[in-house]
């Protein structure tokens, strides 16, 4: 049914017409995209979004067809490709995680690459602007592709002015709110994260060997094994073990040992007294990653 009626378009397109600046695999991708999550698409929907002939549109549907027969069948009555019975993705950047990533960013226009089309209405939470300098975080992705070190102005928690650092950057991290760089801090002969809203200057830059591999705790992988609170009812114990995907009551997560400090805190395991319906899981090995913890 859809098979053949998308080869039947094909071939009476007249042959391929040029090529917008995507390639095939890129077209292809939104086609399962837009049926796995619209439902349903037109020839229409990849010309507007790719800047292709409608020849063109066609020939990615048959070669999707090809690729993926079950996964996308043909409505005549409204003309219209829609997502088959056994739908079964083939490229793996159309999974949810995407799709709901591309909800929170739909709000933003300069977001070009997103492949929504129809989407539920949706809401985020409101959280303080954080202010990133441009300059600044160009010249510490500079110093880190060149192997050098900086001289930043930096206003810490501890201190009650900004002072000067020198610093060779090697990483940067996100903590769920905030980027950090990570650094071999020259002042305190040691790896330290650094908040670059923090940084208020950055540079003349100074040549440096190699520092990234020297980074213990950034290279070193834990292992967190979380739980439910076991003061938690039985009902909420299964909604909390449904929420994090749990399978036997447990549940786990790999970090870097120098982000730890910052996934403990967002998971409320950080040791501040809590509710069990407050904090509802818990940290299970925390005896084995005692040495690990922060102080």
């Amino acid at each position: 049914m859809g098979n053949e009626e998308i080869l039947e378009r094909v071939e009476g397109s007249g042959g391929p017409a040029p090529v917008g600046h995507w390639g095939q695999d890129r077209r292809l991708e939104f086609i399962e995209y837009r049926l796995r999550w619209a439902g349903r698409l037109n020839r229409s929907d990849i010309t507007r979004f790719f800047g292709i002939s409608v020849p063109q549109a066609s020939l990615d549907l048959a070669a999707y067809s090809r690729r993926a027969p079950q996964n996308l069948d043909y409505d005549k009555r409204t003309r219209t490709y829609v997502l088959g019975d056994r739908f079964d993705p083939v490229f793996p950047a159309t999974n949810h995680e995407r799709y709901l990533n591309d909800l929170l960013r739909e709000s933003d226009p300069s977001q070009e690459d997103s492949f929504l089309g129809w989407h539920p209405v949706v809401a985020c939470v409101p959280v303080p602007g954080r202010h990133v300098n441009c300059d600044v975080v160009a010249t510490i992705v500079r110093a880190i592709r060149e192997n050098q070190s900086l001289r930043v102005i930096y206003q810490s928690m501890t201190r009650p002015e900004p002072s000067t650092r020198r610093l060779t950057p090697h990483a940067l991290a996100h903590d769920g709110q905030r980027w950090h760089v990570r650094a071999y801090c020259h002042e305190h002969n040691e790896f330290r994260d650094f908040v670059i809203t923090r940084i208020l200057e950055a540079g003349p830059s100074e040549p440096d060997r190699p520092r990234g591999a020297e980074d213990r705790q950034w290279h070193h992988m834990l292992r967190l094994t979380l739980a439910p609170h076991p003061e938690l009812a039985e009902g909420q114990r299964r909604a909390v073990e449904l929420e994090y995907g749990m399978v036997s009551g447990t549940c786990q997560l790999e970090c870097r040992e120098a982000l730890l400090f910052y996934v403990l805190r967002r998971l409320r395991l950080d040791g501040v007294p809590r509710a069990a319906k407050e904090q509802q899981i818990i940290l299970q090995n925390r005896v084995e990653l005692e040495p690990f913890l922060p102080k």
